[in-house]
């Protein structure tokens, strides 16, 4: 029996192809937006403040995550120039757009006089249920998969047969590593809207974000074959993840120790904050 995969292509007009990978990508951020806004709205913060955000921190963390990848993969791309514009083919590295949308979040906290952890803090459900989502375009793509596996294994998970039959590469069927992560960030959505109700200190639900999603990540990239690797046997993701776990559970300890996390997290007042408030 052949196995057909499912196309890449969702809309073919000609010139114009849209691919499922930007429309899933595409409706990760929207979701995230609409989340976001809503909590900024809630807590007393002015409508436009991530409609603004957004508009600069989605285009400069797309080609965070690309130049990130392509740094990595610079042995290919070095030799196919022409492939690295080519983002809607995949290859956009979730650590290289965080840091570039963390780095522009903190610029633009000052500008508009609020604390980098408020902003931080309502952003950080919204960036983890975005990933939950983003994973799928990696499964349209067939890619940011683990290693071979055989059908009954993935049956005896009980997944649909759309799932495993996408999983069905090459002639082998491979884990579906992009589902493990997608489930582990709906879960860590669940616990970050959790801890904002629980009302934390300003900045942790953003570092305990920062600590749940490095924590599966770490594992769930050991089991990836398309890694990017530091050296022969160093995945860069699981040693960025170690890095991230280390610091966000750090900065809890170390802020409440020091009574710099004295702000609870529903004090989202405009007077400009220290970083470490």
């Amino acid at each position: 029996m052949k196995i057909q995969p499912l196309s890449r292509v969702a809309i073919d007009l000609g010139p114009i192809t849209v691919y499922w990978y930007g429309i899933i990508i595409a409706t990760g951020v929207m979701l995230g937006l609409w989340l976001a806004t809503r909590e900024s709205q809630r807590l007393g913060l002015k409508k436009e403040l991530f409609i603004d955000l957004i508009l600069w921190a989605v285009p400069i963390a797309i080609i965070t995550a690309r130049l990130y990848y392509v740094a990595f993969e610079w042995d290919y791309y070095s030799k196919n120039p022409q492939d690295i514009i080519k983002v809607w083919q995949g290859g956009i590295a979730i650590h290289g757009g965080l840091l570039g949308a963390t780095l522009f979040t903190i610029i633009y906290a000052k500008k508009v006089n609020l604390s980098f952890w408020t902003i931080a803090d309502i952003a950080a459900p919204s960036l983890i249920i975005g990933q939950s989502i983003g994973r799928w375009g990696n499964f349209m793509n067939q890619e940011a998969h683990g290693g071979e596996v055989t059908r009954s294994f993935l049956e005896n998970l009980n997944l649909p047969n759309f799932i495993i039959n996408q999983m069905y590469i090459n002639g082998a069927y491979y884990h579906p590593t992009f589902l493990y992560e997608s489930i582990w960030n709906l879960i860590g959505f669940v616990i970050l809207i959790f801890l904002r109700k629980v009302n934390v200190k300003r900045g942790e639900v953003f570092l305990s974000y920062l600590t749940w999603y490095s924590v599966g990540r770490f594992f769930i990239e050991g089991l990836r074959t398309d890694s990017l690797m530091l050296t022969d046997s160093l995945r860069i993701a699981q040693v960025v993840s170690l890095v991230l776990i280390m610091l966000g559970i750090s900065l809890i300890v170390i802020r409440r120790l020091k009574g710099t996390a004295i702000h609870p997290y529903y004090d989202v007042s405009y007077n400009k904050n220290s970083p470490s408030s």
